[in-house]
């Protein structure tokens, strides 16, 4: 969920403003004869302010400030979004936006296209992989001074109008012009699909939005006709998104009559239950879920109902921990609060919703940061749980409520290969630009690869691709080698940037290839799999 994060400017009246914006909410809430009181005493101070303030005093902004503060005091969830930033919002769950069609990324405070997507504006007026924008309807947008989110709004629009884009390629000497009409741009929740082997599929879940269910189910099957008998769900960094994609998704893997999730209100009239109704297409092949710290909401739904009923292991490290359910409420400025209307509880009946303090959001959010600091990240004997909140799944497996979802099977962040000259040029972001730039200017030869493992052959020797990194950091980021470092992080540095030019060369797909190669968390869930492990149902 988004916070509102406008600075505006702080008058002496707004302290007092906000012991009472809570009151003021009753008229949004309800009208019933229990919020007059309230009400009429809002009016009053509002009308005292507006007739003796010594300022002239803009309520609206005063009324933009205290409507977070006000939600704050209810749960870490609860949010407003103003009507400037709602369609930014609402576009990151929506299944499509009007734009010109391509995925980008800004380095050396260049706009530098890294996929141009199949049928949008862009592909049919021959923009390419590598190219840079450099102005959009006569407006410079390289250099520092322009945000990113300017550059998107300018990109972006509404549908069937048109934007013109300058464009420097490396093989023109000039500039090239381009007028492109912005048409719908599908936005995929699916990160990576393929498989990774003869009979395993994996699926990179990014989101739950609109159209994750049928992406979903379309990839399921595609897999599937191609020899999946097992999958591979990764949820690891997906923060969620709405809650019935996840029910549809895992509705997809149960036989009639499991439950998936029961949601809880203020009133038996606002509980509902939500039972698998047989028509599953994906029900007796073998299932592993990948989670994180950074896997949450709808995602900790899914990951509860497979665990709850025992239909797959979960793997990795404990989910983030959010149980609440919120209810978009719109206002008549097109203004939107999401409020909490509900706890969700999977299917042992546990609430994994960690701990919190209404007003103190910072703590929350940081909880993440003190999991590292408690040493959770890296060993299982750091994890605490708490032993009052025991349940139990289908087949008996004690499962805890409190806190996120723990996995089946823990492992540790890895930070094989890390070191400081890493850190470095990590941070420096040497890394993807060294990349970015090989890719560039070998695009010609590399683009001739059908695939991961023939553009893994077109590439040097990984001693020489270590060594060009090394001198283009020193070059260009003025990180002098230090050999001994090096050679520690040598495996990880080649690594990632065999990864980052393959997803510059042949997609996404290609990047979660490599990746996943020496991924121990993937590596595990392979073990699970070949060796029963994510038979169901699961036994100790």
């Amino acid at each position: 969920m988004s916070e509102n994060r406008k600075p505006l400017l702080a008058l002496p009246i707004v302290a007092a403003l906000f012991l009472v914006a809570g009151l003021w909410a009753g008229f949004f809430f309800a009208k019933s004869d229990k919020h007059a009181v309230a009400r009429q005493k809002l009016d009053q101070i509002f009308d005292i302010i507006g007739h003796n303030y010594v300022d002239q005093v803009d309520f609206d902004s005063l009324v933009e400030l205290a409507i977070p503060q006000m939600l704050s005091n209810l749960d870490p969830h609860s949010s407003y979004i103003p009507a400037s930033e709602r369609r930014a919002v609402d576009s990151e769950l929506e299944g499509s936006f009007y734009g010109i069609g391509i995925q980008f990324q800004m380095m050396n405070d260049t706009l530098y296209v890294l996929e141009v997507i199949s049928g949008g504006a862009a592909e049919e007026a021959g923009i390419l992989p590598g190219d840079r924008i450099i102005e959009a309807d006569g407006i410079n947008i390289t250099g520092a001074e322009i945000s990113q989110d300017k550059i998107v709004s300018m990109l972006r629009g509404p549908k069937d109008t048109t934007v013109n884009v300058k464009v420097k390629r490396n093989n023109s000497a000039k500039p090239l012009s381009f007028d492109l009409v912005r048409a719908e741009v599908p936005v995929s929740p699916i990160d990576a699909s393929y498989l990774l082997n003869d009979s395993i599929g994996y699926i990179r879940l990014g989101k739950f939005s609109e159209n994750t269910y049928p992406e979903v189910l379309t990839t399921l099957a595609q897999l599937k006709y191609d020899g999946a008998k097992a999958f591979i769900i990764d949820l690891r960094g997906n923060g969620g998104g709405y809650m019935n994609p996840a029910v549809l998704v895992a509705n997809e893997f149960f036989e009639a009559d499991n439950l998936i999730v029961v949601t809880k209100g203020r009133s038996r009239a606002d509980h509902s239950v939500f039972i698998s109704d047989g028509s599953g297409a994906f029900t007796r092949e073998k299932l592993v879920v990948l989670v994180d710290e950074f896997t949450a909401s709808s995602s900790e739904i899914f990951a509860g109902a497979i665990q709850d009923n025992d239909r797959g292991v979960i793997i990795g490290r404990r989910t983030f921990g959010k149980g609440l359910v919120q209810r978009a409420f719109d206002l008549p400025d097109s203004s939107e609060f999401r409020l909490t209307v509900q706890r969700y509880y999977t299917p042992s009946g546990r609430c994994i919703q960690k701990d919190y303090k209404p007003g103190h959001n910072g703590e929350y959010q940081t909880e993440i940061f003190d999991r590292y600091d408690r040493g959770e990240i890296f060993s299982a004997d750091s994890l605490k749980v708490d032993s009052t909140l025991i349940f139990h799944t289908l087949t008996g497996r004690p499962v805890y409520g409190g806190g996120g979802i723990i996995p089946d099977v823990f492992v540790p962040s890895d930070t094989t290969g890390v070191s400081s000259y890493y850190i470095k040029v990590a941070n420096a972001g040497l890394l993807r630009k060294f990349a970015y730039e090989y890719a560039d200017l070998n695009r010609d030869r590399l683009t001739e690869s059908r695939d991961t493992a023939e553009l893994l052959s077109l590439l040097p020797s990984d001693q020489i691709l270590l060594q060009s990194f090394v001198n283009y950091a020193q070059l260009k980021g003025g990180i002098a080698p230090r050999w001994y470092y090096i050679n520690i992080s040598a495996s990880l540095i080649v690594n990632q940037i065999k990864a980052l030019i393959a997803r510059d060369i042949v997609g996404m797909d290609g990047y979660f290839e490599i990746i996943n190669a020496t991924d121990p968390v993937v590596n595990e869930a392979l073990r699970q799999i070949s060796s029963g492990g994510a038979d169901f149902p699961i036994t100790e």
